[in-house]
């Protein structure tokens, strides 16, 4: 039998050392580069649950740079959302296992 190996099972996924490092927006408008996102909604408004956890969930997937998880990630409102996060399972495992506060809150 043939075993298939998923891409979201190996692709690099970029996780920062601390929270706290992260500096992105709390409030406001957020677009994000091509780069990490290349559909045509590229504007996300952070006061919408919605917009919230699809800007999220984008960057979570797509940054292939901790400068990229700074800019865009709030600690604070990661932690609200992350529970509600649609993210490759691999990608969850390797933010709680750097972070088992994430985790624990979502239990």
């Amino acid at each position: 039998m043939e075993s298939r190996v998923l891409y979201a099972e190996i692709r690099p996924y970029t996780v920062p050392e601390t929270l706290e490092e992260l500096a992105g927006p709390a409030a406001g408008a957020v677009v994000l580069p091509t780069a990490l996102d290349w559909t045509p909604k590229r504007v996300y408004d952070l006061s919408d649950d919605v917009d919230l956890r699809m800007l999220y969930e984008t960057v979570i997937r797509e940054a292939m740079h901790v400068e990229e998880l700074r800019n865009f990630l709030d600690p604070v409102l990661l932690s609200a959302v992350w529970q509600r996060l649609w993210l490759p399972p691999r990608a969850r495992l390797m933010w709680e296992g750097r972070f088992p506060q994430l985790a624990r809150r979502a239990a």
